[in-house]
């Protein structure tokens, strides 16, 4: 059976959630459960310390990794002694290569399907989906990450919440970090405003949790009656002009209750056949997601009881809809949506808008005819000229019964109305009972019935002939608009193809409406402006055929011929989505020249961050070396003062390469970074790098051919990247596997190998080294900013070259400089 998962979760680092997380391990242990810590992280907290208290400690792994020794949390001794309840801190953590697993996630997962339970942490910024989140407000990007999906896995999460006043106090009081730190963190990611946003982020996170669980619950149960916890307002949408007010009522409604969820929903006929329109509906979209709301679509024959059921399925607690539009007569008739939705919707509080259409029916709404108009006059021209010729026909054959005769004119009407359609119909029918009755029906030349039963014959022949006529208008009416649906659908699935396969949405939408209405010219309209158009407008839009309003200052213009309304209602649905288009172009551009400012956000803070230690450290021990030689109160002998010296020497020097190495970086973010070019041999750059090195570069083994091509490259420039990529071979090769510089001609270029055998780095990893101020996995941090390996490929990428890692055979890495042949 798998074990159970139950997570703290932190709105930062500091709340207390491992304190918790043993406080919880604890009270297991006293009630029997067998317990083991298998990892806990205390960052030197006393109290936190302190609750291990009696708990059994599995030993940690030591793991060596690029020249130190790390520990880890020992799995395979975990699942050895298998207990029934595992403690596994910071389920975020990045294991060290040769770990086994990658992440300390999965680890746990292992332990879960051994059947063994475990209580784990993790803090809201190591959270996969709020990652660029916690970014933006903290300005420090998080390198380990875990995915939503394993913590929403957990069967209990649990939030440690403290508020940002009492987490400073903590902070302040030392409880948290060392004293060194606490000023810099409180002033940087421990600000006030930073913990109130990581608070509100965890708190939301976790609502929706519970909101899915809570569904789950609902579904799993049956359950269909509202639960208000949290307040959902549904606004229903039938495709009219109100549908504007509606929306913006229902988010004034949401915006009462913080945290409100708004939806919107057309239900649609169950037959598939248009009833609103769809240019209307795509603008009322449009308005809807612009104020955070969410657009729903259901089908169904009966409206209220579609709208409830979908209400219910989303625990909508309030539903706005439009009073209705119907004219009085028709409201006695029937209750309407309105009405009969308010009468069903039990505990659902149901809001009934006023609007300026209410109680009357706009023109838009009224049905156009079924038929052309000239299958009309058709229609009405059978009418007068067939009746009497039948009725000639009739009158001069001999004893004939009058069932016949009204058969016959039944016939006759079903073929109007198939011609014609309803109202020609209406009027055969009338005509043929007077006909019938002043010639067929005793007494004869009279409007007078004798018999009873010839007057129920002409009252049936009326009433059939009205259903039949009324039948024969539904069923054309029925196919007109299908096949108008059917043309509108073939015409939106082919531009939405084109729009889905171009490069720049707007632009093919436009594009493709102008070759599926054969225009000369389209163009969206802002303001007065022109702002995206394809084709060759004219230079006044006021000449343009087709004008079609989108909102308050967006408008589409087609220019070419006029459209007729059922086209124009295509080209009012795709003026709408060109709206979106153009929004999404916009928010794209608004990214693209947001970006470079935020790299160089970041390139800065990382930059302040270097430059408050890495820089200080070198600075520091030259300062301290000289001021102890300037000292009077203490005598040095030779040797000591030559030690001294040599630190002060050798601190300078390191800080001149590291002022260099970011002098260069900014040089070549800037653009203007000299590059001379000459051709030179690898013999000669090479053994000046080593020289630069010191005595550690007599340790590099040389194999360079000398038969090698000339370089066309600058030998300062390359001397540097040289001296980076072999000084970091040195630090991270094994003492008796010293580094190696090979080179070898590929085509028109010249490689350069610089070759180690150390732990080497993963491969889903390698472009990170290349990032400035990142130090891939090395913990030192006394050996640079993190820019040797960045400055590294920026130089010889302006030199015309490249720099890539490769896995060294049998372990460690390969850093190849590509560069262009001499003479080539």
């Amino acid at each position: 059976m798998r074990g159970e998962l139950r997570i703290y979760l932190g709105a930062a680092p500091g709340v207390g959630k491992t304190y918790a997380m043993l406080e919880e391990a604890a009270r297991r242990a006293e009630r029997g459960t067998d317990v083991v810590v298998a990892v806990v992280e205390t960052h030197g907290r006393e109290q936190t310390a302190a609750m291990l208290g009696e708990l059994e400690v599995v030993p940690r792994r030591d793991l060596a990794y690029r020249g130190g020794v790390f520990t880890e949390m020992d799995l395979d001794a975990v699942l050895a002694r298998r207990p029934e309840l595992a403690v596994v801190d910071e389920l975020a953590h990045t294991n060290v290569p040769g770990a086994g697993h990658a992440k300390r996630h999965q680890d746990v997962e292992v332990l879960l399907d051994a059947g063994i339970s475990v209580l784990t942490t993790v803090n809201v910024q190591h959270l996969e989906s709020l990652h660029d989140v916690v970014t933006r407000i903290t300005g420090v990007e998080q390198r380990e990450t875990v995915p939503d999906a394993v913590v929403r896995a957990a069967g209990q999460v649990e939030l440690v919440d403290m508020t940002p006043e009492a987490l400073r106090r903590r902070m302040a009081h030392g409880n948290v970090y060392r004293p060194e730190k606490i000023d810099a963190a409180l002033s940087n990611y421990f600000r006030a405003g930073n913990l109130t946003a990581l608070r509100e982020l965890a708190l939301l996170w976790l609502a929706d949790q519970v909101d899915e669980q809570l569904d789950r619950y609902r579904t799993d149960h049956d359950i269909d009656a509202t639960w208000e916890t949290r307040e959902r307002v549904v606004v229903a949408l039938a495709g009219g002009p109100e549908g504007e007010a509606l929306i913006r009522r229902a988010a004034r409604i949401a915006a009462r209750g913080r945290g409100a969820d708004l939806l919107g929903v057309h239900v649609t006929r169950s037959d598939g056949l248009a009833g609103a329109d769809t240019a209307v509906l795509a603008r009322q979209r449009v308005l809807l997601e612009s104020l955070d709301g969410s657009w729903h679509q259901v089908s169904g024959g009966d409206v209220p009881r579609a709208l409830l059921e979908f209400a219910r399925g989303v625990n909508a607690t309030q539903v706005v809809l439009g009073a209705s539009r119907r004219g009085r007569f028709a409201q006695l008739l029937t209750a309407g949506v309105g009405v009969t939705t308010a009468a069903r919707s039990g505990s659902i509080d149901v809001h009934l808008v006023g609007h300026e259409l209410t109680g009357r029916r706009p023109r838009s709404d009224r049905r156009p005819p079924a038929l052309s108009r000239g299958r009309r006059i058709a229609g009405f021209g059978t009418v007068l000229a067939g009746l009497p010729l039948l009725t000639l026909t009739l009158a001069g054959i001999a004893d004939h019964p009058l069932i016949n005769d009204i058969l016959l004119f039944l016939v006759a009407v079903v073929g109007v109305a198939l011609i014609g359609g309803l109202w020609p119909a209406l009027l055969a029918a009338v005509l043929g009972s007077l006909l019938l009755n002043w010639f067929f029906t005793p007494p004869f030349s009279a409007f007078a019935i004798a018999e009873g039963h010839n007057l129920v014959a002409l009252a049936t022949f009326v009433l059939v002939a009205v259903a039949v006529s009324g039948v024969v208008d539904i069923a054309a009416r029925r196919t007109r608009q299908a096949a108008q649906a059917s043309a509108e659908a073939q015409t939106l699935a082919a531009v939405a193809g084109g729009v889905l396969r171009g490069e720049r949405p707007l632009i093919a939408l436009l594009d493709r409406l102008r070759e599926t209405f054969a225009l000369t010219a389209v163009a969206l309209r802002e303001d007065g402006t022109i702002t995206a158009a394809v084709g060759v407008p004219p230079a006044t839009a006021e000449d343009a055929d087709v004008a079609v309003r989108v909102d308050a200052s967006l408008s589409m213009l087609l220019w070419g011929h006029t459209l007729p309304a059922s086209d124009r209602r295509i080209v009012e649905a795709f003026a709408a989505q060109a709206a979106v288009a153009l929004r999404q172009e916009r928010l794209a551009a608004e990214a693209a020249r947001a970006e470079p400012l935020a790299e160089a956000d970041r390139l800065r803070t990382a930059l302040l961050a270097a430059v408050s230690h890495d820089l200080r450290t070198p600075l520091a021990s030259a300062k301290a070396s000289v001021a102890s030689l300037r000292s009077t109160e203490v005598q040095f002998d030779e040797a000591d003062r030559e030690e001294l010296l040599a630190t002060a020497d050798e601190s300078l020097d390191r800080l001149d390469r590291l002022v260099a190495n970011l002098l260069d970086m900014s040089r070549l973010q800037a653009g203007v970074l000299g590059v001379t070019m000459i051709d030179i041999g690898a013999e000669d750059v090479v053994p000046r790098a080593l020289e630069d090195l010191g005595p550690q570069g007599r340790t590099v083994t040389v194999r360079v051919p000398e038969d090698l091509p000339m370089l066309r490259t600058d030998p300062g420039l390359l001397e540097r990247v040289l001296v980076n990529l072999i000084a970091n071979a040195l630090r991270h090769s094994p003492p008796d596997r010293p580094p190696m510089i090979t080179g070898s001609r590929l085509g028109g270029t010249v490689e350069l190998r610089i070759i180690d055998h150390g732990p080497g780095i993963p491969a889903d990893r390698r472009d990170d080294v290349f990032l400035p101020f990142q130090r891939l996995g090395d913990r030192d941090n006394h050996t640079g900013v993190g820019l040797g390996l960045a400055l590294s490929r920026g130089l010889t990428e302006a030199m015309g070259g490249t720099l890539t890692p490769d896995e060294t055979p049998g372990g460690g890495l390969t850093m190849i400089i590509s560069l262009p042949a001499g003479g080539a």
